[in-house]
């Protein structure tokens, strides 16, 4: 199935959440999207419960099943707790790191610089946007796009990053300087629930 390229709106009305990540694209309307949306709905069932917070976590990041499900995998055979360690390695891609750095707005955004080859990683260009970045690298843009006019305006509007970053305002680059901590992500998301998804 092709990325969904339409409303994020409607789909973060769909799951009840904000996964632009900024309260906005539920905030007016709090309810699903479509003529019943405002509907009272019966109770779901666990396996509707674990398939909403699947997709919210999918839709949050823009991935497609076939890459959520890749990670996962992934994620299984490291050590520790395969959710957070899922969490983390969706959190290393580098559309998202993009994303909280600050060269974009949103992580649609984000993955459309990497994909028109805007952006580098330790002084290469890397457009591929599921690029998964290691400790250590540094996340900056080609010289010819650091004047990029929604590149600027993205930069100003940000009021604060992740400390899992650091940024250098002068040289516009940032470096990813460890793992994210759970408590440093976003606390609606119930990791368990996906892999509970997974193991049926």
């Amino acid at each position: 199935m092709a990325r969904y390229t339409g409303p994020a709106f409607k789909k973060s009305r769909r799951v009840g959440f904000s996964t632009l990540e900024n309260g906005k694209d539920i905030a007016r309307r709090p309810y699903g999207p479509g003529q019943h949306g405002n509907a009272r709905k019966g109770k779901p069932s666990n396996y509707g419960v674990q398939l909403t917070e699947k997709q919210k976590v999918k839709f949050m990041y823009g991935i497609t099943e076939k890459q959520f499900r890749k990670t996962f995998d992934k994620a299984s055979k490291m050590k520790g707790m395969h959710g957070e360690n899922f969490l983390k390695l969706l959190e290393s891609r580098l559309d998202n790191l993009v994303y909280r750095i600050g060269f974009a707005s949103t992580r649609r955004g984000a993955r459309q610089l990497v994909n028109h080859g805007h952006v580098t990683v330790n002084g290469k260009k890397v457009d591929i946007p599921s690029y998964s970045v290691k400790v250590g690298d540094v996340i900056s843009l080609k010289e010819t796009s650091k004047n990029h006019p929604a590149v600027k305006a993205s930069l100003e509007a940000k009021n604060n990053r992740v400390e899992f970053i650091s940024y250098d305002e002068n040289k516009m680059e940032a470096t990813y300087v460890r793992l994210p901590e759970r408590n440093e992500l976003n606390m609606d998301i119930n990791e368990s629930l996906i892999v509970e998804y997974y193991s049926r």
